[in-house]
């Protein structure tokens, strides 16, 4: 059945087309024509083998001017020679065509070969046409070729909202007064869904009225594999908090990621895409809203097709408590929480709900001040079920995901969102008369919970430490003595004199991940570097490690943290002291290093509750800029 359907496909698609890459090309030629408007595509004799020095076997894809090409790989099996398929056996794409036409000086995308794990299944052109060039050696292989299916899309599908600025190749910009512009759309990187072009550099720009904010989020993104921190990837989306790029920097997104949401300060937001690798990705597709800054974050996320609210996660209900809050930032940068009736006992079967919502690069932090629940003697189990407690959410690709649960009473460490919702869950069962519960102080912040250094805004999450401003001191992980937060990029920048050079001591070091602290591992990392770009002297950190030492070659020193959306660690506790080049580290000589050394985790997270208690006081008094 299923060779008389490829039969039936090749007799209604079927053409001879000459003059392609060199005469002694055959060509299947596949298009609209017959009102079809998908179909299936194999390789000679596929299921089996494909025979050796096939010298050129054209797929030739031709849609209608507005249509855009969309094939899958189903089986792929095309025998590996060479690292980079340049020679043997291999399929060359073609995916930026007005038509159908190929020779040898049309640019090529890429070439395939190896198995199904080894390539990107789903592919798009940005244009009525897409050409696959097959290949095969001289070599007789068992190799069976490859099998997939095609279809033809309206390319008007993906056209960014925008009114495009006249004079530039990717530069949109969107207001809310515009009656040219809807209230909410999407908007997308070059040519998407197919691959972006190489060199390219491209800015959306939001406008909403005073009374109005901007809602972004990113539903896919795709430029890089891997986990290279944003600072070195030649790809990147910077996301500012006005109208340019020398505003406050909300975010960096890079690699790949779904689900990333911001929301604006202010009436503008400044979007740029640059991409200056060799090897461009599929980009990214993103939704926007102008919202009115009294919406209280009711947004097209939390809405399905019917106009109904959208549930976020299985432990989010639309069906409210007399206890639930939804805190904004909007109304209050700062303030505390109690479960019901607190400092009296709580009531038994009830469910509370605590919704944060920040804005620009505000992350939620809970501090706990008190925290008494009821915890059942015949409970075995050491993870909170079956007892009274407290769940802590975070968004992760759309969904609320729980972090962790806090029950009896041991006082939480600080908590922290990955962005800028947070969710706090009470869930009372018993409830007795000296079950109190809890007594938090919540606080939007900028600063990731770091208190030394001096925050830089043309990153979202940088730090400078001067000789100039001190000789000796010390850093930390975001949220320490807390679980840093998921999906955060942090870098700590150390600038000496000259003839100068930093000295880094580590008292704590407990960072999710396993050697070598890569993608394939999923693990979180700390980087050393003497650059901005990556150093090859010095290997990533990841792991629960003992004390250690880094200590730079010249002046200039850079420590990056990067954590991504899978599991919590602790986080790490450093101090840091300037020498001089020719000088020799002695613990003496750090008086960080004798403040902050510890004999528990305990201790540390004692000083920097004292320490964050006066900058709080400080901070209400009025002394702080911001």
């Amino acid at each position: 059945m299923e060779v008389n359907l490829f039969v039936f496909v090749l007799e209604l698609y079927f053409v001879i087309a000459g003059h392609a890459v060199h005469p002694g090309c055959e060509c299947l030629i596949f298009s609209t024509t017959h009102g079809k408007d998908k179909g299936v595509f194999n390789s000679p004799d596929f299921p089996k083998p494909y025979s050796p020095n096939i010298d050129c076997i054209l797929y030739t894809f031709v849609g209608k001017r507005n249509e855009i090409i969309q094939i899958e790989f189903v089986d792929f099996d095309v025998r590996k020679t060479h690292l980079d398929c340049v020679k043997g056996d291999y399929l060359k794409l073609f995916l930026h065509l007005d038509g159908g036409q190929v020779n040898e000086y049309t640019p090529w995308e890429t070439l395939l070969c190896g198995g199904l794990a080894d390539i990107p299944t789903v592919l798009y052109s940005s244009g009525p046409g897409l050409v696959l060039e097959f290949h095969s050696g001289v070599r007789t292989s068992n190799a069976t070729g490859f099998s997939g299916t095609f279809r033809f899309m309206d390319r008007r599908l993906f056209k960014t909202g925008g009114q495009k600025i006249s004079g530039t190749a990717c530069d949109y910009q969107f207001s809310s007064a515009d009656y040219m512009v809807a209230y909410y759309g999407n908007f997308y990187s070059p040519r998407y869904p197919s691959s972006y072009p190489k060199n390219i550099k491209c800015s959306y720009h939001f406008k909403a009225s005073n009374r109005e904010r901007v809602h972004v989020l990113f539903e896919e993104i795709s430029l890089q594999k891997g986990d290279i921190s944003c600072l070195n990837r030649a790809d990147i989306i910077r996301i500012y908090d006005g109208s340019t790029s020398s505003d406050p920097a909300i975010k960096f997104l890079c690699n790949e990621g779904t689900e990333m949401e911001i929301f604006s300060k202010g009436p503008n937001l400044f979007i740029e895409f640059v991409a200056n690798s060799d090897w461009p990705g599929q980009g990214f597709k993103a939704k926007y809203q102008f919202q009115s800054a009294d919406d209280n974050f009711v947004d097209y996320e939390r809405h399905d097709h019917s106009g109904k609210p959208k549930i976020l996660g299985a432990n989010v209900s639309e069906t409210r408590s007399s206890c639930d809050l939804v805190l904004s930032s909007d109304v209050a940068k700062n303030g505390t929480i109690t479960t019901p009736n607190y400092p009296g006992p709580y009531p038994s079967r009830t469910t509370c709900r605590y919704e944060f919502e920040g804005r620009g690069r505000e992350r939620v932090r809970i501090v706990f001040q008190d925290f008494y629940m009821h915890t059942s003697k015949r409970a075995e189990n050491k993870d909170c079920d079956s007892q009274d407690s407290v769940m802590a959410f975070v968004l992760v690709d759309g969904r609320m995901d729980k972090i962790d649960s806090y029950c009896g009473t041991t006082l939480p460490k600080p908590v922290m969102s990955n962005g800028p919702r947070l969710l706090l869950e009470l869930q009372s069962m018993f409830g007795v008369q000296y079950s109190r519960g809890f007594r938090a102080s919540y606080s939007f912040v900028e600063n990731y919970g770091i208190i030394s250094g001096t925050q830089i805004q043309k990153y979202p999450c940088a730090f400078v430490y001067s000789s100039n401003e001190s000789r000796t001191g010390y850093f930390h992980s975001p949220n320490y003595p807390g679980p840093y937060p998921r999906d955060t990029e942090c870098h700590y920048f150390f600038y000496g004199n000259e003839n100068e050079k930093v000295h880094l001591h580590f008292h704590f070091f407990d960072i999710e991940g396993v050697k070598p602290c890569n993608t394939i591992s999923a693990s979180d990392y700390v980087e050393f570097s003497n650059f901005m770009s990556i150093d090859s002297r010095y290997t990533r950190h990841c792991g629960h490690l003992k004390e250690f030492h880094v200590e730079s070659d010249r002046k200039f020193f850079r420590v990056t943290f990067r954590s991504n959306d899978r599991l919590d660690g602790a986080g790490f506790n450093a101090s840091y002291v300037f020498l001089d080049k020719i000088q020799s580290y002695t613990v003496a000589e750090s008086k960080a290093a004798r403040i902050l050394k510890e004999d528990s985790a305990r201790e540390t997270y004692v000083a920097l509750s004292v320490i964050a208690f006066f900058a709080r006081l400080i901070e209400m008094q009025g002394y702080w800029g911001y």
